[in-house]
């Protein structure tokens, strides 16, 4: 793990290096501190239009760094409320901002109850201390 690496404690995280933050009946997604150094410079990310549909630990979209390009995971299942358009111009902000200016996409859960089945910031910590 990589010195200086961020871990919020106030959201849930999958073993594929996405967030989840429960506000209210809505949650944010985005990817990890972690994540986003391991990719290096982010030069594109696709996400899914708003009123679609994510599953949860199925594929959402793909972002692309200088070095590679990845499937994006949804922490849960629901409709798609909002995308992060800002990433469209700007897709540099999942580096410098992947906890807040960086998120992804927003999802109205089907069942809340699902984010207690991911990770919390100290079970992370093992998946990522241990790559």
């Amino acid at each position: 793990m990589s010195e200086g690496t961020q871990i919020p404690a106030d959201r849930r995280y999958t073993r594929e290096h996405e967030w989840a933050l429960r506000e209210d009946d809505i949650v944010v997604v985005g990817i990890t501190d972690f994540a986003q150094h391991e990719l290096g410079d982010v030069v594109y990310v696709e996400l899914p239009a708003v009123g679609g549909r994510v599953t949860a630990m199925k594929e959402f979209g793909v972002i692309e760094s200088v070095k590679s390009a990845s499937d994006l995971y949804s922490p849960l299942t629901g409709e798609v409320v909002a995308t992060n358009a800002e990433l469209a111009e700007h897709p540099e902000l999942v580096n410098d901002s992947p906890y807040d200016r960086g998120w992804m996409i927003r999802v109205r859960a089907d069942d809340i109850t699902e984010l207690d089945t991911l990770l919390d910031s100290d079970g992370y910590q093992q998946v990522i201390g241990a790559a």
